[in-house]
């Protein structure tokens, strides 16, 4: 809120140069800040009193949008990246998937781990969870179980998140 949509009727006022000018009547704080050719704009809306600063509301604004921009230029968005084994995948391309997850998990993504299930295979579902434990097993110095082998539809699915 900035001048007169400021409806209380005392505000905590601080001046341009962030000093303390106290507790006065709103109208009084609006006073002082059109003599200093400035905007009144509150700044603690659920102090009490409400806590309104004198300073330029255009500059303000660019202050906080420029602050929002450099957060958001530190956050790091994490991605899902999948890795699809079947249940008569052979050792040496299992290895070649783990490498693949593991340069994933370096990189800072969850990985999702899918083993697909076609036809007769699904009547072998019990002993396929051995290849997704195994997995896990060999990521462990890399990445922690987010959520173990769950069995979907026609897949299994587990999820691997690097280890902090």
């Amino acid at each position: 809120m900035i001048n007169e949509q400021i409806r209380d009727k005392e505000v905590r006022l601080i001046g341009t140069d962030g000093e303390q000018l106290g507790v006065m009547s709103a109208k009084d704080a609006l006073k002082l800040a059109r003599e200093a050719e400035l905007d009144l704009v509150k700044i603690a809306p659920n102090a009490k009193p409400p806590v309104c600063k004198i300073i330029d509301y255009g500059k303000y604004r660019y202050e906080l949008a420029r602050k929002e921009k450099e957060a958001k230029k530190k956050q790091k968005t994490i991605d899902i990246k999948e890795v699809r084994l079947s249940p008569n995948i052979d050792t040496n391309d299992l290895n070649t998937k783990i490498n693949q997850a593991r340069k994933f998990l370096s990189k800072g993504d969850k990985v999702k781990v899918t083993l697909r299930f076609r036809g007769r295979e699904l009547a072998h579902v019990n002993q396929s969870k051995v290849i997704l434990d195994d997995f896990a097993e060999k990521l462990s110095d890399v990445a922690v179980v987010d959520k173990p082998a769950k069995f979907e539809g026609r897949s299994m699915i587990m999820f691997l998140s690097e280890k902090r």
